[in-house]
């Protein structure tokens, strides 16, 4: 096959959260087919290191920067029409660069991450176009506007609305769509409505398993002592995290801290807002920020929870959890996409008094928990290995060749 541009709405380095984890791995999968040029859309977050991990993996790259600060981003795109998520990553230097590459190397299939980065794509391209949706954004951001408040409802319902039909669009365009679970493709299939010849494919999430092992990881010293200790990761600026601490936090601690007076409720993760760092102290919350790793954090949890309102695709932390062997206790919507059972790998509670008693009921069971635990590892092992992704993404890019 041709030389191949992959397109990603971040450096997909160092892949230490759920996009960047995804990204980084479909992009080594691609570099070992064929050379591979990556523009993406850089921040002021990306390290020394991650961009010279980039550039050695790169044939070439492009690190661009966004249009400008997001609420003036978000000003003009309210002007023009577009959606803001779209207009949030858009950079001329990074579309002359994919014309340059285009112009100069024999590219003969375009891989985009997320949809933002189709609009990279130019209309008179040729070649084959792989677009990796991973989940129905559009679907996400009417969740927002059916739960928000004025004047971010509005917002939310606009951007959900525009988003569809650019999601409609790109799907026309592109020569294969990938979503991360079997849910988020039947989703994506109903809002196409009738319309047919667009090649929809399902390829999972992985998780390096080998580096979550709980036999060789020390418990986050924090965690010691013999108090109850539930923890929750995730990026804590993201707002269904945000909504999903608040919720156990409040309606859920004070039903297990009356059973377990010194139970501890971790919030673990980077970037927590000012929201966020209110619940430091509240009914047993500790709010950590970012910490060098999760895993041990992970390590020392009575319990690990997923309270999730709002989630889409497959959740990277429930998968982390489960490779730890971590008794977990997950709302519906965080479980989807996995295929574990209610039981036996994982708990699923939908309301927060569901949740309390789940979560009493395991703290009671210590043999029972940790043996939900191990079957939880085992059936990750099992399914969820990187390798089988990677060796996935080779048949559906091999597969888009033929197409094409």
């Amino acid at each position: 096959m041709g030389e191949i541009l992959f397109l990603a709405h971040r450096v997909p380095f160092p892949p230490d959260r759920g996009d960047k984890i995804r990204s980084c791995h479909l992009l080594r999968a691609l570099a070992a087919l064929a050379p591979v040029h990556v523009g993406c859309i850089g921040d002021d977050g990306d390290t020394p290191e991650a961009l010279a991990e980039l550039a050695s993996l790169a044939a070439s790259h492009c690190v661009a920067r966004r249009a400008g600060p997001l609420p003036l981003v978000a000003a003009r795109a309210l002007v023009q029409g577009r959606p803001i998520s779209v207009a949030a990553f858009a950079s001329e230097a990074l579309h002359d660069w994919v014309g340059h590459v285009l112009a100069t190397r024999p590219v003969t299939t375009i891989f985009v991450f997320s949809g933002q980065m189709a609009q990279f794509v130019p209309d008179g391209f040729t070649g084959r176009v792989v677009m990796d949706f991973v989940d129905v954004d559009s679907a996400k951001f009417e969740a927002y506007g059916a739960t928000g408040r004025w004047p971010m409802r509005w917002v939310y319902q606009r951007e959900g609305r525009l988003l569809r039909r650019f999601e409609d669009r790109t799907a026309r365009r592109a020569t294969t769509c990938l979503f991360v679970s079997a849910e988020e493709k039947a989703l994506f299939e109903a809002r196409l409505g009738r319309r047919t010849g667009i090649d929809l494919c399902t390829l999972g999430n992985g998780i390096d398993w080998h580096g979550y092992d709980p036999a060789v990881i020390a418990p986050a010293p924090e965690t010691l002592g013999g108090a109850v200790q539930l923890t929750f990761t995730g990026q804590m600026d993201y707002p269904p995290n945000v909504v999903a601490a608040e919720l156990f936090a409040h309606a859920v601690m004070p039903s297990i801290r009356a059973a377990h007076a010194d139970a501890v409720f971790n919030v673990v993760g980077r970037a927590p807002i000012p929201a966020v760092r209110a619940l430091d102290g509240v009914n047993g919350t500790r709010v950590t920020g970012e910490v060098p790793d999760v895993k041990p954090w992970l390590a020392g949890s009575t319990l690990v929870v997923a309270p999730l309102a709002i989630a889409r695709g497959v959740q990277n932390k429930v998968l982390e959890a489960m490779a730890m062997a971590r008794p977990l206790i997950v709302t519906p919507g965080a479980a989807t996409g996995i295929g574990a059972q209610d039981g036996v790998h994982l708990r699923i509670a939908e309301s927060p008094a569901e949740m309390a008693a789940r979560a009493l009921a395991l703290i009671a069971d210590p043999a029972g928990a940790a043996a939900m635990g191990e079957a939880a590892r085992a059936y990750v092992v099992a399914r969820f290995g990187w390798e089988r992704v990677s060796r996935d993404l080779r048949a559906l890019v091999e597969g888009a060749q033929d197409a094409a």
